[in-house]
Formats: C-alpha cells, sequence, structure tokens
C-alpha cells in the first residue's frame, strides 16, 4: 500500500474527495467521546470505565480498513463492498487488550449488537473462532494486524491503559454505547459526503418555556371563558404544572378533554429546569396525532427568534438508514422538544441495527411523556418494557409521565408486572373523580345488535345527526367506506395513515374549520383508530368498528368534547363484508367490550374500567409466552431476538416517496434534510412492495418510491390500491 490510508473513498461525478483515514478516525473519536460524556452526566454506573471504552471503540472501529485489498478498492473512488471484513480488525486488537466492551463495540457497528449464544458458539467451531470476531478473516487479521499497529504507532495512537472494571453492562447500556459510536462514524461520513455541516440544535430554555407556556393558556383560558369545562382545564393545568417531579415514573389519569397536551408538558419543563435534563420527548400512539400537537407545543414554547422546526421536532415515521449515500437523512433526537410515534420511540430502545439505536443516546437525562398510554405499545411488550423505563429512570436519569383519558393501570397487575407497584399522579383523587362524573354526562353509549356490510353501514352512519365521526379498525376498510359513501353522494372526508404526512395536516385544518363552522353538520369523517386519541375534535355522533374499551372511552371523548349537545351517542358496530379486512389484534379485546357493553360494567371511572377490561383480555390471550420469551432474550443479551421479536406494531414497513417534487429532487441527485423526507412519505408494508406501484431509489439502501395513482384530497395511496381489492373482491383479478 502506498500513499496515505483512506477511510473513504472519492466521489468524482459529485466532486467530492477520498476522505483521509486518520481525519475520519479523530472526527469519529472527538464525535463519540463527546456523546458518551453527555450521556454518562446522568448515568449511575462507572462513568469514566463507559466514556472509555466508547473512545477505545471510535479509534480503532475501522481499523481493518488499512488491510492493502480494502485500500484498493477505496483508492479507485469504488461503491463495491470491500473485500475484508474491516471490523474484524479493531475487534481482534481491542481483544487483545482485554477491552472486550470495546471489542464488542467495534463488531457491532455495521452487523449490529450480536446474539450472544451464537458468539460463545464459536469457541466451538473447526477451526475454533472467538466471541465477537469475524470467523472468515481471522487468518487475515492475524497476518496484517502488527502492520496495523505499526501505522496506529506511526499516528502517534494507542489503545492507552485499560480503564477500571465497568462491572457487567445491561442491555440498555450496550445499546446506548453503541449509539455513541455510530452516531459518530455516520455523521462524519454524511459531512464527508454530502458537505452537510450539522445545525447547533436549539438552546433548551426550559424556564422560559415554562413562562412562555403559562401565557399561551392563560389566553387559551380567556378565549373559553364560556365553556363548561374551562375550570376543569384551568385546574389540570395548574395541578400538573405545580406537581413536584420527585417520582422517577408518574401518571396522568385526566380525563379526556382536559388539556393534558399542555398541562403534562408544564410538569416536564419545570422538572427539565430544576434537574437541567437534555431534551424533552413526546410519544404518541399516531402519526396523525403528532402535528396537531406540534402546532400546539410550537405555538406555545417556542422563544422570539427562534426556528419553530428546530425547537419542536416532528417525526412521524423512521428514516434511519445506514448506507452512507442516506445518512445525513436519518431521523435524530438532538432538538429540545421531539414529537414522535410509540413505534419510533420504542422500538430504538429494542433495537440492535446501528441505524436503528444511532439517536439512542440522546435519551438518558431526558422527560418523557407517553401519552395516551392505553395505545401504545401491545400489553405483552410492557413486561420488558417496564424494566427499560425503570432503568432509564433510575439509572439514566430520565423522568416519565404516563398519561391518557383512559389510563390502564398495567403496574397493578400481576400479570404484567412482576410484582405490583405504585406510581403517583399528578392529579389528586379529588379532580379525577369530578372529571369522571362529567364524562358520564356527555355522551350515550350503545351497541348495534347485528353484523354490518359496507352498504348498511353507510346507511346507519348517514342516518345520525352530524357531524358523524366513524373510525375503522385498519386503513383498507377506511378507504372502502369512504369511497363507497362519496359514490353515493355523501359528504365525506377521510384520514388514515394512507396519506403522507403533509396531506393528512391539509385535512386535519379542513375537519377543524368545518367544526368550527357551526352551519356545517350534515357530513362525515371516515377515519382508522389514528384520530380516536390526541386530537382536539368535537362531533356530535360516532360510530365506531368494535375494538376495545379503551378505544370506545377514547371514541367517545371526539363527541360532543365540549357539551355543544344534548343527545350524543358513540355506537360500537360489527362488520361483514369482503372489501373490508379484519384486524386479528383486537380479537380478545372486542370479546371483553361486549361482555363489558352488555353488562353495562364501564362506569363513570375510565381508568378503572380500562384496568379492569385489560385483566379481563390476559385470560384469554396467549401473552405470558410471548413475554417470557422476551425478557429472557433480553437478559441473555440475544439482541437480534429482542429487536425480531419487538414489534409496537405487527408490520414491516418501507419508507416509500409519494410527494412528487420530492422524488423529482431526490432522482436530480438532491440532499434532503429527514424532515422533507417523512413529510411527503408513506409507509408501506414491506411484503407488499413487489405487488404495488413502487420503485426503487438508485441508492444504496431501502428508499423506494411511488409510481402508482395517489390522491392527496382524499383516499391518498389507497387511490391507487382500491381498484385491486375490488378486482379481487368481485373475480375479476381471480
Amino acid at each position: 500500500m502506498t500513499g496515505k490510508p483512506l477511510a473513504h473513498s472519492a466521489r468524482p461525478k459529485r466532486g467530492i474527495l477520498a476522505q483521509g483515514f486518520w481525519e475520519h478516525i479523530n472526527r469519529v473519536a472527538n464525535g463519540a467521546a463527546e456523546s458518551a460524556r453527555n450521556a454518562v452526566t446522568f448515568w449511575s454506573g462507572n462513568r469514566e470505565s463507559f466514556c472509555a471504552e466508547v473512545e477505545a471503540a471510535a479509534r480503532f472501529h475501522d481499523c481493518g480498513k488499512l488491510a492493502p485489498e480494502n485500500q484498493e478498492v477505496l483508492a479507485r473512488s469504488s461503491k463495491d463492498r470491500l473485500p475484508i471484513r474491516h471490523e474484524d480488525g479493531g475487534t481482534a486488537w481491542l481483544l487483545a487488550e482485554k477491552r472486550r466492551q470495546a471489542a464488542l463495540l467495534v463488531a457491532s457497528h455495521h452487523a449490529g449488537l450480536p446474539s450472544k449464544s451464537e458468539e460463545s458458539a464459536k469457541r466451538l467451531y473447526k477451526p475454533a473462532g472467538e466471541m465477537y470476531r469475524f470467523t472468515d478473516v481471522i487468518e487475515h487479521t492475524e497476518r496484517h494486524l502488527a502492520n496495523y499497529a505499526a501505522q496506529y504507532g506511526e499516528a502517534g495512537l494507542a489503545t492507552g491503559p485499560a480503564p477500571p472494571d465497568s462491572g457487567k453492562w445491561s442491555g440498555l447500556a450496550h445499546r446506548v454505547a453503541l449509539s455513541c459510536l455510530v452516531d459518530a462514524d455516520h455523521s462524519d461520513t454524511a459531512r464527508h459526503y454530502s458537505e452537510a455541516v450539522p445545525k447547533k440544535p436549539a438552546d433548551c430554555r426550559w424556564a422560559e418555556r415554562v413562562k412562555a407556556l403559562d401565557v399561551y393558556v392563560e389566553g387559551l383560558s380567556a378565549r373559553r371563558s364560556k365553556e363548561a369545562r374551562n375550570q376543569d382545564r384551568r385546574d389540570v393545568y395548574e395541578q400538573c404544572r405545580d406537581q413536584d417531579g420527585s417520582g422517577s415514573i408518574m401518571s396522568c389519569d385526566a380525563a379526556v378533554g382536559t388539556g393534558k397536551t399542555t398541562a403534562v408538558m408544564a410538569h416536564l419543563l419545570r422538572v427539565a429546569a430544576e434537574r437541567e435534563l437534555r431534551h424533552i420527548f413526546v410519544v404518541l400512539p399516531y402519526t396523525n396525532i403528532i402535528q396537531q400537537s406540534v402546532d400546539v407545543y410550537r405555538k406555545a414554547l417556542v422563544l422570539p427568534g427562534e426556528d419553530p422546526t428546530e425547537v419542536v421536532a416532528e417525526v412521524h415515521h423512521r428514516a434511519e438508514f445506514q448506507s452512507p449515500e442516506l445518512r445525513e437523512m436519518s431521523v435524530l433526537w438532538d432538538a429540545p422538544i421531539t414529537v414522535t410515534t410509540a413505534v419510533q420511540f420504542f422500538e430504538t430502545l429494542a433495537g440492535n441495527k446501528p441505524a436503528r439505536v444511532r439517536k439512542l443516546h440522546e435519551l438518558p437525562g431526558s422527560a418523557v411523556f407517553v401519552d395516551e398510554a392505553h395505545a401504545a405499545i401491545p400489553i405483552w411488550l410492557w413486561p420488558q418494557t417496564w424494566l427499560w423505563l425503570k432503568e432509564l429512570a433510575n439509572e439514566w436519569g430520565c423522568h416519565f409521565v404516563l398519561a391518557s383519558g383512559s389510563l390502564a393501570k398495567f403496574w397493578e397487575i400481576p400479570g404484567i408486572v412482576q410484582a405490583p407497584e405504585t406510581v403517583p399522579d399528578l392529579l389528586t383523587p379529588e379532580i379525577r373523580t369530578r372529571l369522571g362524573a362529567v364524562e358520564q354526562q356527555r355522551i350515550k353509549v350503545e351497541s348495534h345488535p347485528v353484523l354490518l356490510n359496507c352498504d348498511e353501514l353507510a346507511q346507519f352512519v348517514a342516518e345520525k345527526p352530524g357531524p358523524r365521526l366513524v373510525i375503522l379498525n385498519t386503513v383498507q376498510s377506511a378507504a372502502v367506506l369512504a369511497n363507497s359513501m362519496r359514490k353515493k353522494g355523501y359528504d365525506v372526508l377521510h384520514l388514515s395513515t394512507a396519506l403522507a404526512p403533509d396531506h393528512r395536516e391539509i385535512i386535519l385544518r379542513r375537519i377543524q374549520a368545518r367544526l368550527k363552522f357551526r352551519n356545517c353538520f350534515d357530513w362525515t369523517l371516515v377515519a382508522t383508530s389514528c384520530v380516536e386519541a390526541g386530537v382536539d375534535f368535537s362531533f356530535r355522533n360516532a360510530v365506531r368498528e368494535s375494538c376495545s374499551v379503551a378505544s370506545m372511552i377514547q371514541t367517545g371523548g371526539r363527541v360532543n368534547r365540549h357539551s355543544e349537545w344534548a343527545d350524543s351517542e358513540v355506537w360500537d358496530v360489527r362488520l361483514q363484508d369482503p372489501m373490508f379486512n379484519w384486524h386479528p389484534a383486537f380479537e380478545a379485546s372486542r370479546c371483553v367490550l361486549g361482555e363489558m357493553l352488555q353488562n353495562r360494567e364501564i362506569g363513570v371511572d375510565a381508568s378503572g374500567s380500562v384496568t379492569e377490561a385489560l385483566r379481563r383480555e390476559l385470560v384469554r390471550r396467549d401473552v405470558g409466552e410471548k413475554s417470557e420469551k422476551l425478557l429472557k432474550a433480553e437478559a441473555a443479551e440475544e439482541f437480534p431476538g429482542v429487536e425480531e421479536l419487538y414489534s409496537v406494531i405487527d408490520s414491516d414497513t418501507q419508507t416509500v416517496v409519494v410527494d412528487p417534487e420530492l422524488v423529482r429532487r431526490l432522482e436530480d441527485g438532491e440532499r434532503l434534510q429527514w424532515r422533507d423526507l417523512l413529510r411527503g412519505s408513506i409507509q408501506v408494508w414491506r411484503h407488499k412492495v413487489q405487488d404495488l406501484a413502487v420503485k426503487r431509489l438508485d441508492y444504496d439502501d431501502d428508499l423506494f418510491v411511488w409510481t402508482g395513482v395517489y390522491d392527496p384530497d382524499f383516499l391518498g395511496y389507497m387511490a391507487g390500491v382500491l381498484p385491486l381489492i375490488e378486482g379481487r373482491a368481485t373475480g375479476v383479478f381471480g
């Protein structure tokens, strides 16, 4: 090998020179060390050892790129894969220095955190292998390791003294450490290939934002002075804001429509200011709720002269890219306030892949608001998730608030947690009881006695005084009903994740405008569960496809929200039509819902009703075996197995860009910010990509564009899919 060693090859067509090896190593080491120091400020473990292991891993993560065969590829500006697995060089070096944690990080920075049992089994190979080593290149590494060491010595780099024994790291600690390394590596690679200069995140300024929020809420209260529930909202806000943060995990069992969005944020801002926390996260179950919450927070919390998008970041769905060509478009968690989905947040905690965990190091020392916690994750995930939340709270300086208008107190159920626990509530029992009594007066809950097909459902809905809300369990069913009703001449809007966030936002604003215009009644919104929680809608009547007790209560929160009508109803209906599709996840919960509706057991205490429903669902579900399998996998450091088992929603989706302008810019080679990418994209089931009008962009990663019919004003990508569904249902396509 002649000349200076390289870390990344040139891209002559884009005018990008090759990157020197030592430049990249030093940048990554400095970045990883800084991230590690920031994270462990809040850690109760051995901080010195953690930082030392992360920095050592960063120094040697690309050591194997010094192999002559790898340098030959890098020197000729090729996109070919490196012939020698470069992770093995640094892994071997660090294992020889007895830096096992650092060696694991190097081995994982492309492949992901490994299975401990599979790594242990390498000792049984013939010839015998070694944990964290790549067996196909061990011999090559051994022959060249002395040469690598000589080059590091000439560059003045060495491992340095081993840190004090750090003891056993938890799975979460491993992920945070890998996150520090991967973010530094990916950021420098993205910087090199795009010449992008990362913007410094906005300052936290928590105390100032508390005052700004007080002013915003006071203005809302003045404008709503004549509303019956105005005083309730004021009481909720003041109690939440003034509650101390002595409990590391707290709850907020406030009735729907009482202002949790601002009240819990006031509490978190106060805690963040007192503890000098780094970030605030708002975790929501549905993507479309994000925009409404973001709008509120940007109006209330952004200070003069600030860029709202830099203060309150919105993350609608995953954008996690491993490819060097796409890394700069990956989502990061570096804004003061990030509003994201439960899928994005919780699956990051369970991740093992580098692109998935990259942002995790920002979480230590943060306040987290899990809104609509009843719908955040499947119940069988809570045993392991609860352990992670407690570790983050007790060992990584985080503060959590779990809130919902139908809060299931799963921490009190022995079948979900190892032993029942007490989680303090931000509100007093007196105000919770008062709010619950008001709820009983707003709506009447009814159940339709027979199964309905699409035409019968449309007629049943249209007979109810409007404005009307219909919530169905799947994107397909919602699109089918909305399309059918519009063809029959009904005034219908449609909202689901079939639409990209930008287009959902437009439709949300149309809905809000119609609801404010009191002379406009005879219309219907057909939607999925994405509107049943967290949105400030007030319809006169609602029809909900049978789902669960929590969903029924939450749907009630979108009806007669401000006590405008005296005769509002929420109907539970069950459906049967070849054009509708079935959601199997709700089989147990809808049985319990039917039972409790029949026996009139859904009472004033919404949280008590939902918790009781959850107890009964556990009897009908086989959740124990799945929960136990996940718990064992995490305890045994079976990292790939944990990521595979931990699925918030049973979907494996691809990011598909639908906005034509974004598609054009991408095809022209323009670099996009992740915010722009997400707002013009949808998520499509991975196994359906081949069957739909989707094509892959010319990149080294999974980014696709939609080539079929897309209707931004009504059905979204379902406009292109419905003809296929209709053809199959009628036998046209067999």
